[in-house]
């Protein structure tokens, strides 16, 4: 009793809509749960993400877990994550999309889990890297270790918002680098990010991690735009 009470002046409140939530909810409320849009692309063999690296980078395979749409659920998580120090909102999505994840092939064969690294100027002002908390979701539920020592940001980038394709490309060509000091040759890697656009940030992540003998490489996002 003590503990309804409780709640009805501290509710539970949804980091989506801000509504309360009750405690039998997921992260998010069931109405904000319902509206999330799935891309469900681990379960397609050909997908958008995929088709977008294709003559770029050669992928095993590529996924997102949602539409990012301007001004719909998505966005709005996302903001909070990145921006409002709302790190478990990362946590929260990586652990449900593992799940979905492993009820298909699509982690059959991944040995680990590699996130996008933030640049330690921008670790340190941020806190944290949202896609490492998507990725100790991911490994939550996939049971896969997450590796944050082979893969490093050796230059801050600028923000990629507003560039155009080719910018972007250009912006993080060469700010990644791999560590000589790994175990990752003949692996298959999960590399995940929060939200894919053009994808030149990870591809210049994977062109840095194939240096690696013999490694395959597949794609997860919180996001697709």
């Amino acid at each position: 009793m003590l503990r309804s009470i409780f709640r009805m002046i501290y509710p539970i409140c949804c980091p989506s809509c801000g509504n309360a939530r009750l405690e039998t909810d997921g992260f998010i409320c069931a109405h904000c749960s319902v509206h999330l849009l799935k891309t469900n692309f681990h379960r397609w063999t050909k997908n958008p993400v995929l088709e977008r690296f294709m003559g770029r980078i050669k992928l095993v395979s590529a996924t997102s877990f949602l539409y990012f749409i301007k001004g719909g659920i998505t966005q709005k998580l996302m903001f909070d994550l990145k921006y409002r120090g709302r790190k478990a909102i990362g946590l929260n999505l990586g652990e449900i999309y593992g799940r979905d994840l492993m009820k298909s092939t699509f982690a059959d064969t991944m040995d680990l889990i590699i996130p996008v690294p933030l640049h330690e100027d921008k670790f340190k002002k941020r806190g944290y890297n949202q896609s490492e908390r998507f990725a100790e979701g991911l490994s939550h539920s996939m049971n896969k270790r997450v590796d944050l020592n082979t893969l490093m940001r050796i230059t801050s980038s600028e923000t990629q918002t507003r560039k155009t394709r080719f910018a972007r490309w250009k912006n993080v060509s060469e700010i990644f680098a791999i560590n000589p000091i790994n175990d990752l040759a003949g692996k298959h890697i999960l590399l995940v990010d929060d939200v894919i656009t053009t994808g030149a940030t990870l591809e210049a992540a994977a062109r840095e991690l194939y240096k690696i003998p013999d490694i395959k490489i597949s794609i997860a996002t919180i996001a697709c735009a």
